[in-house]
């Protein structure tokens, strides 16, 4: 898929760089999902058509995390997936970049009474522990947000133990003609002017068309993933390949 950035929202100073590239500008996207925090995760429900929960949930299963086992979920937002993972019985530590995301989780599970999550502040591409600290590691929907996605799945195979496992939750490239351009239509049309009813911060889901837009497909990602040190990667289809799941297990 093409990395040449589509002109969907036009000169923006508050929007970072949609491509995977080091032009992405760390701060903009803190600053960009600060903004967006307050109503993140009834927005993203609602653009999913509630196939979010169900995604996370296909995530947690194909990571088959045992009890006491101990997950990494980076740029976890509110914490989602991260408590899919507490679900099942192992112990995640729930990482993300943005502030205002993590205090929307915590007080989310504050009001509904829910076990404490382990929230941390922190970079996806400087993780602040040890090698091998991990028995496995998520990213939900967060990889094309990284300054460097390349060097990000580096560090996660750093922190997690040989043998531990890698999910990578995010969109892709529907695997079908006609889906891929009525999806196309959606990211470009429908997306930004629902987004300006549900979010907090419409422009941001005019960054999110084009950083999907500008996503490398399946195979380009199972090769990241290589080049990253992790073996024997795979991946699993979503909804027509809107979303895909790529598994991989640190050497």
């Amino acid at each position: 898929m093409t990395t040449t950035r589509p002109d969907l929202t036009g000169p923006d100073p508050t929007l970072p760089d949609p491509r995977p590239s080091l032009e992405k500008d760390a701060a903009l996207v803190q600053d960009m999902f600060d903004r967006v925090a307050p109503k993140y995760d009834i927005a993203n429900a609602l653009l999913s058509f509630g196939q979010d929960q169900h995604w996370r949930r296909v995530a947690v299963r194909a990571l088959a995390a045992q009890p006491g086992e101990r997950i990494l979920d980076v740029a976890t937002g509110t914490g989602r997936l991260a408590r899919e993972i507490q679900s099942a019985g192992a112990h995640p530590v729930a990482l993300d970049f943005s502030w205002n995301m993590l205090a929307a989780g915590a007080a989310s599970e504050a009001k509904e009474g829910l076990p404490r999550l382990e929230w941390l502040n922190g970079d996806g591409t400087a993780l602040p522990f040890a090698d091998d600290s991990f028995d496995g590691a998520t990213i939900g929907f967060g990889l094309r947000n990284l300054p460097d996605p390349r060097a990000g799945l580096a560090e996660f195979a750093r922190v997690v133990r040989p043998g531990g496992r890698m999910i990578v939750l995010e969109f892709s490239t529907p695997t079908n003609a006609a889906l891929k351009g009525l999806y196309l239509d959606y990211l470009v049309g429908a997306l930004p002017r629902i987004a300006e009813v549900v979010s907090s911060d419409p422009s941001a889901y005019r960054y999110l068309a084009e950083s999907i837009i500008a996503w490398p497909d399946q195979r380009a990602l199972a090769g990241w993933l290589v080049e990253a040190g992790w073996t024997s990667p795979r991946w699993q289809n979503l909804s027509g390949g809107i979303v895909a799941l790529h598994h991989a297990v640190a050497p």
